[in-house]
């Protein structure tokens, strides 16, 4: 059940789309425009927003989409989850707050926020201003992913949001300043359209990998390097929209089996150019147990003022 549904904008007209409700059960069954786009809800409660050619990014396979729920459901990763809710958190405690989380994938990181803020280690838990009278909960949560099959299971992870196929390229479903605070773990960044739709005081976090980030791993499970001007490239491409305003480095200490490396291996990038069968011969040497190192830096960034044209 959807928790507060944000005001989408159609990604035809760019007129605001209006949740259309099954009357037997009250679940929105799809969403329309005063111009008559509509977008009709899948079978496993996304919806597909993806007009036009599209991105020249490959979205994610079943295959890797089934190992990163194979991963990430192992806790694997769970320090990172926490600690992303943490950085979230205060920016999602004013009235009716909104989260967009781009590159959402599997709904993993985005359930963790909503987790924390309903949880009583969230310092604003006990207070319930923001939620509306209705008790349908105060957060809106928005996944975005190009990928409809991570987007099945977001859907199923988290109900309570609006999970929408969309491409980060093109203009984001979203009002100028609607958003408080969003979140792309390991994703693309559109920095114009993250900062039209954040609010002035609102938050960008960007998760990404550091240097020596599975190291131990990644020449033989041919994984991809980490580029070691990768922050650099980060600030670049978000200046003269964003400001940093903190960093936090996550270092997690991994016991991985044969078959979590190839999960580790299939859920990212090297996914797209390899399979499960080709992992396994490449990784049979390796241990019943093998130590991982993964590295990961939490940067926010505050939006900075454009002046108008």
């Amino acid at each position: 059940m959807l928790s507060r549904l944000p005001v989408l904008l159609c990604p035809v007209c760019r007129q605001e789309l209006q949740p259309v409700h099954d009357g037997g059960n009250g679940r929105v069954r799809a969403l329309a425009c005063p111009e008559r786009h509509s977008f009709d809800a899948a079978r496993q409660g996304y919806f597909n927003l993806l007009v036009g050619k599209g991105t020249a990014f490959e979205s994610d396979t079943a295959e890797m989409v089934a190992a990163r729920t194979a991963f990430l459901d192992a806790g694997h990763y769970r320090p990172l989850a926490d600690a992303l809710a943490k950085a979230a958190g205060p920016a999602l405690n004013g009235p009716a707050p909104t989260v967009l989380d781009s590159g959402t994938g599997t709904g993993h990181y985005l359930r963790a926020i909503l987790d924390y803020l309903e949880s009583d280690h969230h310092p604003e838990s006990d207070d319930h201003s923001a939620a509306p009278a209705d008790g349908t909960g105060g957060v809106a949560a928005v996944g975005l992913d190009i990928s409809k099959f991570a987007l099945r299971r977001a859907a199923k992870l988290n109900p309570e949001a609006i999970n929408l196929v969309g491409d980060v390229w093109q203009p984001l479903p979203l009002h100028d300043a609607a958003v408080d605070v969003v979140t792309v773990v390991f994703a693309p960044r559109n920095a114009a359209e993250f900062a039209r739709v954040l609010k002035p005081s609102g938050r960008l976090i960007v998760v990404t990998p550091r240097a020596g980030h599975l190291g131990e791993i990644a020449r033989q499970a041919g994984m991809l390097g980490i580029d070691p001007d990768k922050d650099e490239r980060l600030a670049e491409a978000l200046a003269g929209r964003f400001s940093p305003l903190s960093a936090q480095d996550i270092d997690v200490e991994l016991s991985l089996s044969p078959e979590d490396v190839a999960n580790l291996a299939l859920m990212g990038p090297a996914g797209h150019h390899t399979d499960r069968a080709t992992l396994t011969d490449r990784l049979a040497g390796l241990p019943q147990t093998t130590r991982v190192s993964a590295r990961f830096r939490i940067s926010i960034f505050v939006p900075l003022e454009i002046p108008a044209p």
